[in-house]
């Protein structure tokens, strides 16, 4: 019997998952991860895109209460500008 592993979009290597508006990117076995929350979106040629992005890279211990997880924040305008910083940030802490 095969095991039924779920597949997930990638990007650079590192899987990503969207909940909603937010976006988590990276590997919970991992120290890090990213996540980017849309915080607002606008309409071009009739289809919605993200306009303004959190982006915040968290530790994953779970022994650290939520406000102290937040090792980075910014917020980007566009979801490439947030995923190119989020990716760098991820890169460097691992």
């Amino acid at each position: 019997m095969a095991a039924n592993k779920e597949e997930f979009l990638t990007y650079k290597g590192k899987p990503l998952v969207r909940s909603g508006n937010t976006i988590y990117y990276g590997d919970l076995a991992e120290k890090c991860v990213i996540m980017m929350q849309v915080l607002s979106t606008k309409t071009v040629n009739g289809k919605e895109i993200a306009d303004r992005v959190s982006v915040q890279l968290l530790s994953t211990d779970e022994e650290l209460r939520m406000k102290d997880r937040i090792l980075k924040k910014s917020e980007k305008n566009g979801l490439y500008s947030a995923l190119d910083v989020g990716a760098v940030w991820l890169e460097r802490s691992l």
